[in-house]
């Protein structure tokens, strides 16, 4: 659950860079958002592996 809720931490801070983004059309705030996304993507797969070995466990 502790990944889980690392993983719900990190897209909260990246709703910022978000609505900079798209809102505000700041580019910066983009390519903090494309890092963002690429951190969830490791976390979410960090995830899924550790709720496969416990489920076949």
């Amino acid at each position: 659950m502790e990944k889980f809720n690392a993983l719900k931490e990190l897209i909260a801070s990246a709703e910022k860079d978000a609505t900079a983004f798209y809102d505000k059309a700041n580019n910066a705030a983009g390519t903090r958002l494309r890092n963002a996304m690429q951190q969830l993507k490791v976390a979410a797969t960090d995830i899924r592996k550790e709720v496969t070995e416990k489920k076949n466990a």
